[in-house]
Order: C-alpha cells, then structure tokens, then sequence
C-alpha cells in the first residue's frame, strides 16, 4: 500500500531524528509568535508595533537566505543545524531572563526577532538540502508532505499550548508577563532538544567546496544554474506564484471573519483550525502516494484549485460553509506546496541544492507584492471582493505561465525514469 511509504521514511533514522527535530523547532517558533504578540501588544498597545517587530524577523530571511545557500553547499549541513538550534537556544533564555526581569522593551524584540529571522536565514537552506541525503529516492516526495505535515501541526498546536501556558502560569492575571516569560523557557528546551536530536544523525552533509572560488560567485553560480534549468526556473514560478496570491487569505482571514461573517474570536479560531486540519490532511495524502505519476499536471492543478477555493471562500456568507471551504484551502495548499519542495529537491544536482533552497526561499518574501494590492482592494471595497480578486488573479497567472513558458509545463521532465 502506498501508506507504507509514511513507515518506511520514518523508519530511516537520519531522517526520523531530522524531521523530530524539526517538529520541535517548529512549535518553538508557532509558540513564538503568541506569546510575542501578547507581550508586544501589552506593553505597547500598538498593533503597528506588532508589524514591525514581524518585520524585524521577515528582512534578515529575505536578506540573508542567498548566503545561506552558499552556507549550506559548503560546510557540513548537520554542524550548521546543530549551531543554529543552540544559538537560537541560548538567545531564548537570554530574552526569558530579560522578560522575567520586567525590563523588557519594544526594542529587545526588534533585535530578538533580527537574530532569529538571520539564524533561520542562514540555517533552513542546509535543513531542506538535507532531506534527500537521508532518504532514498524514491521516499523523497513523502519525506517533503512529512515536513509539511510536522509544520501544520506546530502551526495549530503551538498557539494554542502557548496561550495555556501563559494564561495558567499567570493564574488569571492578564497582566502578567511571567507566563510569557515560562513559555520563552519551554521554546529555549525545544531548540536545544533539536538541537540534540540532530546530533543522533550519522551522516554530516555533502560537501561542494571549491577553495578558490568566493561566496559571490556561488551565489551567482546557484542564480545562473536555475536560470539554465527550465523545470527548476518553472518550480520557482510556481512557488512565487501561490505566495504572491494564495497566502493573502491568511492576511485577511480575520478582517473578513469579522467583517464578512460577523463572527468572534472563537469563529476565527474555528476557520484557522479548519484550515490547519485540511493542511495536515493534504500533506498527509501526498506522503501516502507520493510517488504518483504526471507530477506537472498535478502541480498545476492544484494551484488553479488553490486558486478557485480561494474565490469560492470570498463568496461565502455563513461560518460553517467558510470553514469548510478554508478548509478545502490549507488542503489543497499544503498538496501543492509539498509537492514543489518534492519536484524542486529532486531535479537539483546535491551540490547545488543548498543554494536553490535558498532562492526559493528568498522568493517567498515577494509576499506582500501580494497582500498590499489586495489589502488596498479589502479597504477600497470589501474583504470578500479582494478575495475574490486574489483568486481570479491567482488562476489567471497560473494559466498563462503554462501557456508562455515551457519551463512551468516541464517541472517533471526527466523524474520518471529516476522513480521507477
């Protein structure tokens, strides 16, 4: 049965401890972002505030994310994982230390999320780049749903631990930042498990190191070799695409809740663990039948799908049919998304995939190309209208990048015969 391939890329214990470790990093970071936001909000009560310190953390990953390509084809990824877990570990305590102190301010969050977001930047190119040194072939599109699968885990159980530790810890005092400070202990223990976990993976990482040859020049090097590769430029198209236009929802979920719906904080969260549940399911689906055939065909598909849901949800009156269709979203996303990281890991040569990593993950920062006109829309006319303007939009640039360029039409090219 083509679940067993779930089994069987866990059974590989390099991979197993991998994706352990990445489990936990991921619910540090979920758990993060609440107790961040609460305790920004409480000292500042400023919802800019909150913006920029989310800034402070998105510019280091789009600025540095190239260097960390370069990072990760040079030096042994394990060595590079393990630091990067403990740096983020040691800064953790340090920022519990300063919240218990009752001395924290809007600018120690500014230059916490800074090292963070650069850590993450220079590290996550030699995470992904890791996978497929791992795992056999064969097992790589299920290992690619299993990462996405331990993500939207984190990404509906992480808030919703971290608010029970803050609220718990605090004994019903609102104003109280010891329960935040308990919880940034809880995520300084979860880097430093994967930090260790990682240390229970045998292999170290392939080396592609070439003495004479500068830092810039690879980066050019891996901008080039994407450039050159049509399936590997058309993947990146098809990632860029679904961040520009699909992720705007995730923007706007709350305003149209609200606006749309009329609904309160429980209906948010019931839409927000809708879509997380579909995200788990889908990338669970791809994990069982990974190895399915006519991967181009489905990659475009599901992006039209993202993009059809994604209309279908701005027209919704009613909480439940919302859910429902949020739902069909993080489904149908998480599919999509897996399948990408899939294709892409394997159409790179292993010296080159540290670096592609990176590109595509500097990609994902042309976001707010996205979220800004649609935004101006939601404010101009309605939450509902510019949802419905993101998924038209969404669709329409995906048919007419498999129309005009042949490199989205041959993401696939040359993976069968490898797979069989």
């Amino acid at each position: 049965m083509a679940t067993r391939d779930i089994f069987k890329a866990l059974d590989v214990a390099d991979f197993r401890w991998l994706w352990i470790g990445s489990l936990g990093s991921s619910f540090g970071m979920n758990m993060q972002i609440i107790a961040r936001g609460w305790m920004i909000y409480e000292l500042t009560s400023s919802a800019m505030d909150l913006a920029w310190v989310t800034l402070s953390f998105m510019v280091p990953t789009i600025a540095f994310s190239l260097w960390g390509g370069v990072v990760a084809d040079r030096w042994p990824k394990k060595r590079i994982i393990v630091c990067a877990q403990m740096l983020n570990s040691i800064a953790t305590v340090i920022m519990a230390m300063i919240i218990f102190s009752n001395d924290a301010t809007f600018w120690d969050f500014i230059w916490f999320g800074f090292f963070n977001g650069t850590v993450l930047a220079l590290s996550m190119p030699a995470r992904q780049a890791f996978v497929p040194e791992l795992i056999p072939e064969r097992l790589i599109f299920t290992a690619m749903a299993l990462n996405t699968t331990s993500w939207n885990l984190s990404r509906i159980l992480g808030p919703a631990l971290a608010g029970f530790l803050i609220a718990w810890t605090a004994g019903g005092d609102t104003s109280s930042t010891y329960g935040v400070g308990i919880v940034y202990f809880v995520i300084a223990s979860l880097y430093f498990i994967s930090a260790i976990t990682m240390l229970m993976v045998s292999k170290t990482g392939k080396i592609n190191r070439d003495e004479d040859q500068n830092a810039m020049k690879d980066m050019v090097d891996g901008l080039k070799y994407v450039w050159k590769n049509p399936p590997i430029f058309g993947l990146i198209l098809l990632s860029i695409v679904p961040f520009v236009f699909g992720m705007p929802i995730n923007t706007l979920l709350p305003a149209f809740n609200e606006d749309i719906l009329g609904g309160g904080p429980d209906d948010l969260g019931l839409l927000m663990s809708a879509m997380g549940i579909g995200a788990i399911i889908g990338s669970l689906m791809l994990a069982a039948t990974g190895d399915l055939k006519n991967k181009a065909t489905w990659l475009i598909a599901t992006c039209m799908g993202w993009g059809a849901f994604t209309v279908a949800f701005g027209m919704a009156e009613t909480t439940l049919l919302a859910a429902a269709i949020v739902g069909c979203i993080g489904w149908i996303s998480a599919w999509n998304m897996s399948l990408n990281r899939g294709l892409l890991q394997m159409q790179v040569e292993a010296g080159m995939r540290g670096r592609i990593m990176s590109i595509d993950m500097m990609s994902h920062g042309l976001m707010p190309l996205g979220v800004i006109p649609i935004a101006f829309i939601a404010e101009t006319y309605s939450v509902a209208i510019a949802l419905m303007a993101s998924g038209v939009t969404f669709m329409l640039a995906v048919v007419l990048l498999a129309v005009v360029s042949q490199s989205v039409r041959r993401v696939d090219e040359n993976l069968e015969p490898a797979l069989e």
